[in-house]
């Protein structure tokens, strides 16, 4: 790992780096850096979680964490026992989950409760951040994290219904804003109910922008994102980056797992501390679409 600490300006709270091309890295990293932007590098089977480790290995401030993606999880159903060196590595487990609106097959489904369900019993044991999916999947997904005592849950790019969302919310948990508040009123419906203190941004990279408009993204979309989500909102871009600054400071203070990223989290703790006098981040102004 690198060892300057970059400025931190910003978060993606859920990318997937590893699925960039090699050619590609060199510009991708640097636009990461060029930006602040801390990236949670999230993965979806063992090959892409250590891809996105020696992806790590380039800028300190890109988090790799393993995780099996919905999709893959009929392949490792009856393997869960070849996952524990991978999960004790992660500083986080994700992209963890349910998906049943892009994948209609039940034997499908039975195997992505069984792996969500281990993985989410790791993340208590191991006391990590967990970043979920949850597409088609809400109601069962909220009854999986409801069965279980887990304080630091990133919703990624929720899509599902207003009431299932306000009960994940009452329960504390964190909800990622990406590139499809550029695309649908429903997700900028669900943006603008979000609480300050628990939004994230996020952009997917490289798919959920491919999946949306046929281009792949790349880390600069978080300008537009934050751009639009400050204008759904009623505040500026930059009181949106502070907010978000803020809630990931709290999320990772005091992990043990996020050490190595302490550096990166300090500065950007300060940084979020200019949002009111005093410190603190100040209130704003007003407070299917999922691939």
């Amino acid at each position: 790992m690198p060892t300057v600490s970059p400025v931190v300006r910003r978060v993606d709270a859920h990318a997937h780096l590893d699925k960039y091309a090699d050619d590609e890295l060199d510009g991708i990293v640097a636009e990461i850096e060029r930006g602040g932007t801390l990236t949670i590098s999230v993965s979806v089977d063992p090959d892409s979680y250590r891809r996105a480790c020696r992806i790590a290995r380039r800028s300190r401030l890109v988090v790799p964490t393993f995780g099996i993606q919905p999709w893959e999880a009929p392949r490792f159903v009856n393997a869960l026992d070849q996952l524990a060196s991978h999960c004790a590595s992660s500083p986080m487990i994700g992209e963890i989950g349910l998906d049943h609106r892009h994948v209609i097959d039940r034997a499908s489904h039975r195997a992505q409760a069984t792996v969500f369900a281990a993985l989410l019993d790791v993340a208590v044991a191991q006391r990590k951040i967990v970043n979920v999916h949850s597409a088609g999947a809400e109601r069962d997904v909220a009854a999986m994290l409801r069965a279980r005592p887990l304080d630091r849950v990133i919703m990624h790019w929720y899509s599902g219904p207003a009431d299932v969302m306000q009960t994940l919310l009452g329960r504390g948990h964190l909800f990622t804003i990406g590139a499809a508040v550029l695309h649908s009123d429903h997700i900028r419906d669900l943006a603008g109910r979000i609480p300050e203190e628990q939004l994230l941004t996020e952009t997917d990279n490289p798919g959920g922008h491919q999946w949306l408009t046929g281009r792949p993204g790349r880390p600069d979309l978080l300008t537009s994102i934050e751009s639009e989500l400050a204008r759904v909102r009623g505040t500026r871009p930059e009181c949106i980056r502070r907010v978000v600054a803020a809630n990931c400071d709290r999320l990772f203070r005091s992990d043990p797992h996020l050490d190595d990223w302490r550096p990166e989290l300090e500065v950007l703790g300060r940084d979020a501390a200019l949002a009111a006098p005093g410190g603190g981040s100040r209130s704003e102004t007003k407070v299917s679409d999922e691939p």
